[in-house]
C-alpha cells in the first residue's frame, strides 16, 4: 500500500514539474532570429559570411575582382555584389554562396541601391560617368543615365520616386526622376561626396563628403542644403576626418557616420544635427550596416581587416571580428 502511494505521489510530482516547465517555456522570450552578415573584401577578392548567433566567420567565398558595394534582395535570397574590376554585379545565392547570375552593370560599378520594391537596381559606374539601371528579376539592362564625373553614392527615396547619385569630382548630388530617368536638379556639396542616405520619412537625404569632411543635409522638397554637419576629434588633424558611410535609424532620430582614417564612427542627433559621441572602431572605417532589428551596427574597417560590432542602445563597441583583406561593404539578411 505504502509503495503504491509513493508511486502515485511520484507520478503526480512529475506531472506538476512538467506543467511548470511548459509554463516557464511559454513565458520565455523566443530565441533571437539568426541572420547572416556578408562582408566584401576588396583586397583578396572574397566575401566573408558571419553567423549572427556566434558572431563568427562561417564561410569565406571567392568572388569577382575588387568587390566593393554589397546589398541583398528584399527576400534575402540573393546577395548582390559589385565586382568593380570585372565590370559586373554578381548575384550570389545567400545559402549556397554560388554565383547564379551576373548583371549588366556597366564599367567599374562602385555602389548601388535597390528600389523599395526590390526590382530595380541603380548602379554607379565610376569610369563612364553613368548610373546604370538594371531589372534584377529579368536580369536585364533598363537604362543608362549620364551624370557627373566619378559617380559613387546611390540613394533611393522611400517611395521610390527619386534617385540621388553623388559624383566625386563634380562635388554634386544629382536628383533623378525614377520614372523618366531625367536629372531634375543638381545640388552642390563639399569635396568628394561618397554616400547618399535618405531619411525614412523622405524629407532629407544626407550626403557625406570625404575630402570636405562634412555631411550635407539636403531638403528633398527644396533641393537645398539646410544643414552641414562637421566633426572635430581632439588630437586628430581635420584632414584625417573623412566621412564615408552613413546610416540612419528607422525612427529618423539618430545617424551614424563612418569617418574613414579617423577610425571613428560618429553618432549624430538626426533632429538637432549635433554630433553627440564618437566611437573608436578599427582602422580606416568604410561602410556601415544595421542588424535587422537595428540593435547592432556593423562597421567595415579597411586597414585592420576586421568589422566592429556596435551596440546601438548602449553606444559602445562590443566586439571585433577578423574578416578578409581590406573589408569594404557590409549587409545583413533581412527579417
Amino acid at each position: 500500500m505504502t509503495r503504491d502511494i509513493r508511486k502515485r505521489e511520484r507520478k503526480t510530482l512529475c506531472r506538476l514539474v512538467g506543467v511548470m516547465l511548459a509554463a516557464t517555456a511559454l513565458s520565455l522570450p523566443a530565441p533571437a532570429f539568426a541572420y547572416k552578415i556578408f562582408v566584401s573584401n576588396e583586397g583578396d577578392n572574397t566575401m566573408t559570411v558571419l553567423d549572427s548567433a556566434s558572431m563568427e566567420v562561417i564561410e569565406t567565398v571567392p568572388v569577382g575582382q575588387r568587390p566593393r558595394g554589397i546589398t541583398i534582395t528584399n527576400d534575402g535570397k540573393y546577395v548582390l555584389l559589385c565586382a568593380s574590376d570585372d565590370d559586373t554585379v554578381q548575384m550570389i545565392d545567400s545559402e549556397t554562396y554560388e554565383v547564379v547570375a551576373t548583371l549588366p552593370s556597366g564599367p567599374d560599378p562602385e555602389l548601388f541601391a535597390l528600389d523599395p520594391e526590390g526590382r530595380l537596381l541603380y548602379i554607379a559606374n565610376e569610369d563612364d560617368n553613368l548610373v546604370t539601371v538594371v531589372d534584377v528579376e529579368d536580369r536585364s539592362l533598363v537604362s543608362e543615365i549620364p551624370v557627373g564625373v566619378e559617380p559613387e553614392g546611390m540613394g533611393v527615396s522611400p517611395d521610390g520616386s527619386v534617385i540621388v547619385n553623388t559624383s566625386e569630382t563634380t562635388s554634386m548630388a544629382h536628383f533623378i526622376d525614377a520614372k523618366t530617368h531625367d536629372i531634375t536638379d543638381n545640388v552642390l556639396v563639399d569635396s568628394r561626396p561618397r554616400f547618399a542616405e535618405f531619411k525614412h520619412d523622405g524629407s532629407e537625404v544626407w550626403v557625406s563628403a570625404e575630402i570636405g569632411g562634412t555631411v550635407s543635409v539636403i531638403d528633398t522638397a527644396a533641393h537645398e542644403v539646410t544643414h552641414k554637419i562637421t566633426f572635430e576629434i581632439p588630437g586628430l588633424r581635420p584632414e584625417a576626418i573623412q566621412p564615408v558611410g552613413v546610416r540612419i535609424t528607422g525612427d529618423d532620430k539618430t545617424a551614424f557616420v563612418a569617418l574613414g582614417p579617423a577610425n571613428r564612427v560618429a553618432i549624430v542627433n538626426a533632429e538637432t544635427y549635433e554630433v553627440e559621441e564618437y566611437l573608436l572602431v578599427g582602422q580606416r572605417v568604410w561602410q556601415l550596416a544595421f542588424s535587422p532589428d537595428e540593435s547592432l551596427l556593423f562597421s567595415t574597417n579597411g586597414i585592420s581587416n576586421d568589422i566592429s560590432v556596435i551596440d546601438v542602445a548602449d553606444r559602445k563597441v562590443i566586439k571585433s571580428v577578423q574578416v578578409g583583406r581590406l573589408p569594404w561593404g557590409v549587409v545583413t539578411t533581412p527579417e
